[in-house]
């Protein structure tokens, strides 16, 4: 199957998944309810690491497609950071999301209730993310700058040929499985510090911006296409 096709059904498959997770209670009241979101926390993670999982194996077979990415629409590739979704963004989501539930929960916030959801971060967390956020950034400039070094030898590679071309190429993959890396641990991180309601939050949302992205990229492609 080429990655182009196991694209298209992850996708699908995510769609699902994202959906399991919007029927659940909005907040857990008991331990069965609270092991259910733990376990769909862990479903949509599993599927995120089956996506670079296969990701990285494709990409040791054709690294310049994956760049490419022929899958995505012309929006999402404009978006893209070495062939996917910046990790700082991950960051920006939290703290958007945060706000705006704070803003809503306001008058019940002052009078003492609490619902337990991203509004509802605490000081602990929310220092935590601000940390995580730093690193994330740091680490994004590294890989960055390991991809600008090699843009840098571009002139190189018409007059390679054969092994060493083949090591170009491989510090290529190098590169794009350090970001993959990144954007998965970011992932991690965040789900970890999350308790399971605001886990299952986050990660719902992160999956709508990306429908939201490729819904608006597919639509401006076939306008486009067909003006």
């Amino acid at each position: 199957m080429s990655f182009q096709r196991f694209y298209q059904t992850w996708y699908d498959q995510l769609k699902d998944v994202i959906r399991q997770l919007s029927q659940v209670p909005r907040q857990p009241t008991n331990d069965q309810q609270h092991e259910l979101y733990r376990q769909l926390v862990q479903k949509v993670m599993s599927h995120y690491h089956e996506f670079y999982r296969v990701k990285s194996s494709a990409a040791k077979n054709d690294v310049l497609t994956i760049f490419a990415a022929p899958w995505a629409t012309s929006l999402e590739r404009s978006l893209h950071w070495i062939t996917g979704w910046r990790p700082t963004t991950a960051y920006h989501l939290i703290y958007t999301e945060s706000s705006i539930l704070f803003e809503s929960h306001i008058i019940d916030i002052l009078q003492g209730l609490r619902y337990g959801d991203l509004g509802d971060l605490s000081p602990d967390q929310l220092a935590r993310v601000s940390e995580l956020q730093c690193e994330a950034v740091q680490e994004e400039n590294a890989i960055s700058d390991e991809l600008s070094d090699w843009q840098d030898g571009a002139s190189e590679i018409i007059g390679l040929m054969g092994d060493n071309m083949d090591a170009k190429m491989e510090k290529l993959v190098e590169i794009l499985d350090k970001a993959d890396k990144l954007r998965m641990k970011t992932l991690e991180n965040l789900v970890e510090l999350l308790t399971a309601q605001q886990a299952v939050e986050f990660l719902t949302a992160l999956a709508h911006l990306q429908f939201g992205i490729r819904r608006w990229g597919i639509n401006h492609d076939l306008q486009r296409e067909n003006p």
